[in-house]
């Protein structure tokens, strides 16, 4: 028996394959972690191209899509996702179109034209550029849709996909690739742009 431990310690075949499979995981851990974040660096890239060309396509006076929809906003969406679901099979999307006066109306109230008490804000009685023709005060100045001629439109998608690895079992991370991409794009002159108006209410 005491030859036969003596033999067992003095053996060193196989130790090779011991070193081995402890490098291996954390070796496979590190490959599969850079192909996850190199497709969503592609995936990324992909989305806000699509939605680059998509926006610029959509500023012309009745722009036309290979895509179906009875708007020109869901024309647009469709159009969006077709050009997508090319490397993002399965995704989901939220796609919003907000359109504004200007570049400076995106993610902004309303501007204030006369402020009577002089703090900053708006209170009842105060006037300001209704942008969105609704008649009231608002703290975001867009309005749904891609408007009219010469208005600024701002794109927002959001997609949502499940990852190529299930590497979200072993790092701390989510089970699904979020993917957001914006654009802002002026619509053609090819019309006089409404002026909004002035209210004090």
């Amino acid at each position: 028996m005491r030859s036969l431990v003596k033999r067992l310690r003095r053996d060193e075949q196989g130790a090779a394959i011991v070193e081995f499979a402890l490098v291996l995981t954390p070796l496979l851990l590190f490959l599969i972690g850079g192909l996850d974040l190199g497709y969503q660096a592609y995936l990324r890239s992909v989305i806000q191209g699509a939605l680059n060309d998509v926006a610029r396509t959509g500023s012309l006076e009745g722009p036309t899509f290979n895509c179906t929809g009875d708007t020109v906003e869901e024309q647009i969406g469709c159009a969006i996702q077709t050009r997508s679901d090319v490397i993002a099979r399965g995704a989901t999307y939220q796609i919003t179109m907000r359109n504004f006066y200007d570049f400076s109306g995106i993610g902004r109230s309303e501007k204030l034209v006369t402020d009577y008490n002089s703090n900053g804000q708006y209170d009842l009685g105060d006037c300001f550029v209704d942008l969105n023709a609704n008649g009231a005060y608002d703290t975001s100045a867009g309005r749904t849709g891609v408007g009219g001629a010469d208005d600024v439109v701002f794109y927002e998608v959001r997609l949502s996909m499940p990852r190529l690895f299930p590497i979200h079992k072993f790092i701390d991370t989510t089970p699904d690739y979020h993917i957001y991409a914006t654009a802002a794009v002026r619509n053609q002159p090819y019309a006089a742009q409404k002026v909004p108006s002035t209210v004090c209410v």
